[in-house]
């Protein structure tokens, strides 16, 4: 692995200068086609991994390789009853749910699947399009699908989609600043905001070696930006049965369905484009050219993407719900504070490059030993509230052993945890009792 220094960019943007408009419906309507596909091998996937990790048969069984599941939920949310309710906002009830569906295939548009191919005679790249802020361009979109979701809930009026669309839009915005915090320290190491060449700044290395804690914050923002176990609060069945989709039905469900694992696959292609590489072939396969180019970037794009789609089933076949307050304690007390100490570190790291000729070994070594550094003293600090806890709750259970339910002159009755204090009275009858059989 050649190291270099990371003052000066030394890679190149995707080139589009032989784009024409044909090559861009052509790459349109693949992404569209492409997306659909892989929600429907997702649901495959999905139905027999759970199956199988929980051990139960399920779709494992119903035609061969359990396929003959995916089309019987197709043909039924086709045919479906169309329901809308009395007093629904008929014309928002039905544009959240393609608001939703319009902005989870748009965000792959910037997505680069691999590098510049010859279709038809013309170099162009495999990517619609880029630009020089196309990360933030991710961002806004994902936060755009957010309206489909409470317009969904607040058009039905009706009580549980509100209440999961109001859930909905506290968790995204919640554990989207923890995520642009997290990628912002991968546009410092870039020096780009453009998706390409992001990409292309991980040919020697991947970003998520260097920017481990960052890779890990987006790994949990990303789940809980999608509304997944153990994150999938706005759609908890126990206490809102399907959230803002509960008053849907037929191909409006569907749109929102379709959306949730579209947007499944979009945090899976921007992990992969910004800490894994991109299309770039792993290691060792990417010191021969043949494998580390050309149509087989689309290849190791695939295959990493579903590395994260597997690792988000995972999660939901083996881990519980959180409780709400916890979900929210999690991206408010811990994501954020933390992603923000790392993205200070960085920040001040890079600064230092520019002075002074870092090798990419000293710059994770420094970085790491800082945030190492760190983490004792927040551990510490928090042994130390540990232990003043301790003391506390040992003292209430000391004044809890020593109640007196007369010390006020008059009864009062025990408190959970308290236990009356043993009567004089049964003592006394006890001790009747004792005479008299010793009399006897």
């Amino acid at each position: 692995m050649n190291l270099i220094p990371l003052d000066v960019p030394t890679y190149t943007a995707a080139d589009f200068t032989q784009e024409t408009w044909w090559l861009t419906v052509l790459k349109a309507v693949f992404i569209i086609v492409f997306l659909i596909l892989n929600v429907l091998l997702a649901l495959w996937v999905e139905r027999r991994t759970i199956g199988r990790m929980q051990t139960r048969p399920g779709p494992n069984v119903a035609g061969p390789f359990g396929l003959f599941q995916a089309i019987a939920d197709a043909v039924k949310l086709l045919f479906k009853e169309d329901m809308w309710t009395r007093k629904a906002d008929k014309f928002i009830y039905l544009l959240a749910p393609s608001i939703s569906a319009f902005a989870a295939f748009s965000i792959f548009a910037v997505i680069p699947m691999g590098p510049n191919v010859s279709i038809f005679g013309h170099s162009t790249p495999l990517q619609l399009a880029d630009m020089p802020v196309a990360a933030l361009y991710v961002l806004a979109i994902s936060s755009l699908g957010l309206y489909g979701i409470v317009l969904g809930g607040w058009s039905a009026s009706s009580t549980l989609p509100l209440y999961g669309a109001v859930r909905s839009s506290a968790q995204v915005i919640s554990y989207e600043l923890s995520m642009g915090m997290s990628l912002v320290a991968v546009f410092l190491m870039a020096g780009s905001m453009s998706t390409s060449q992001i990409v292309a700044s991980q040919a020697q290395t991947w970003w998520f070696l260097p920017l481990a804690p960052a890779f890990v914050i987006y790994l949990i923002s990303m789940v809980g930006e999608v509304n997944r176990l153990p994150f999938d609060l706005p759609e908890a069945e126990g206490e809102l049965v399907a959230g803002h989709m509960t008053e849907y039905s037929s191909m409006k469900f569907g749109w929102f369905y379709l959306s949730e694992y579209v947007n499944m696959f979009n945090v899976s292609a921007v992990a992969t484009t910004m800490f894994f590489g991109g299309w770039h072939a792993p290691w060792p396969l990417s010191h021969i050219e043949f494998l580390n180019g050309g149509w087989f970037g689309i290849l190791w794009f695939f295959i990493k993407m579903w590395f994260f789609m597997l690792l988000m089933i995972w999660t939901r076949s083996t881990l519980l719900r959180f409780r709400y307050d916890q979900f929210m304690q999690l991206g408010w007390k811990r994501l954020i504070p933390i992603s923000l100490a790392w993205l200070v570190m960085v920040a001040i790291i890079r600064a230092i490059t520019q002075w002074v000729s870092l090798t990419l070994p000293q710059l994770i070594g420094g970085v790491a030993g800082i945030f190492v550094i760190a983490l004792i003293v927040m551990w510490f600090a928090d042994s130390r509230d540990a232990r003043k806890e301790a003391l506390a709750q040992a003292e209430k259970q000391e004044r809890l052993a020593n109640f007196d339910p007369m010390a006020d002159g008059f009864p009062v009755p025990p408190l959970p945890g308290q236990q009356l204090p043993p009567s004089p009275r049964a003592n006394r009858v006890v001790t009747a009792a004792a005479l008299e059989e010793t009399n006897d």
